[in-house]
C-alpha cells in the first residue's frame, strides 16, 4: 500500500509553525526518505495574523504540490480551527491545542485529539516558545507520520544553539503526549 499523507500545520504568526513545517518536511526527506513537499502562507502581521504551513509526504512522486484535503489537521489557534478545523479528509486527524482553542467542530468522520500544548510547553517544559517542538512531538505520537527519531534529529538540525536540551525534552514530552492519546482513542 502507498503512503500518501497531506499535513497542515496552523495557528497565528509567532508560534513557530513555519518553521515546525519545515522541521516535518525535513523529518520525512532527508531523514526518513520520503518524497516531500512543504508550503507556507501566513497573514501580513509578524505576530497574530494567520499562519499555516502544509506539508505532503509519499513514498512515490508527488504530482500536484497542493495540500487539498489534509489528513492531519494541527490547530494552535482559535482563528484556525476556526478556518481549517473541518478540513480534514473522512478518516483523518484534527489535532487541537486546547489552550488556545475553545471551541472545537464536531467531527463525524475525523478524530479530534486535544492536548494542551501551549500550556505543556509553558509548565512542564519551563517555555512557551518551544511550543512548536512540543506540537511535533504530539503529532508524531499521536499519528506516526515520521520516526521519532527523524524527527529529533531535524529539530535538533534546525533549532538555534545552545536551546537543544530545551528542545529535546519538548519533543519528548509532546511525543509522550502524543503517544498517550493515540492509546486512549484506539482503546474502546
Amino acid at each position: 500500500m502507498k503512503m500518501y499523507k497531506e499535513i497542515r500545520l496552523s495557528g497565528t504568526g509567532g508560534q513557530g509553525l513555519i518553521l515546525a513545517g519545515l522541521i516535518l518536511a525535513e523529518a520525512a526527506g532527508v531523514y526518513d526518505g520520503y518524497e516531500v513537499i512543504q508550503t507556507q502562507s501566513y497573514g501580513p502581521e509578524a505576530r497574530g495574523g494567520a499562519s499555516r504551513a502544509e506539508v505532503i509526504i509519499s513514498d512515490h512522486v508527488i504530482d500536484y504540490p497542493k495540500v487539498t484535503s489534509p489528513d492531519i489537521v494541527l490547530v494552535m489557534s482559535q482563528q484556525a480551527c476556526d478556518r481549517y478545523g473541518r478540513q480534514v479528509k473522512p478518516g483523518g486527524i484534527v489535532l487541537v491545542d486546547d489552550t488556545n482553542v475553545g471551541s472545537i467542530p464536531a467531527l463525524e468522520e475525523a478524530s479530534v485529539v486535544t492536548l494542551p500544548i501551549t500550556d505543556i510547553a509553558r509548565h512542564d517544559v519551563g517555555r512557551q516558545v518551544v511550543a512548536n517542538v512540543v506540537a511535533l512531538g504530539a503529532l508524531v505520537g499521536a499519528t506516526c507520520i515520521v520516526t521519532p527519531e527523524a524527527m529529533e534529529q531535524a529539530i535538533l538540525a534546525r533549532v538555534p544553539r545552545g536551546t537543544e536540551e530545551l528542545n529535546k525534552k519538548a519533543f519528548s514530552v509532546g511525543l509522550e503526549t502524543g503517544r498517550e492519546a493515540r492509546a486512549r482513542h484506539e482503546t474502546p
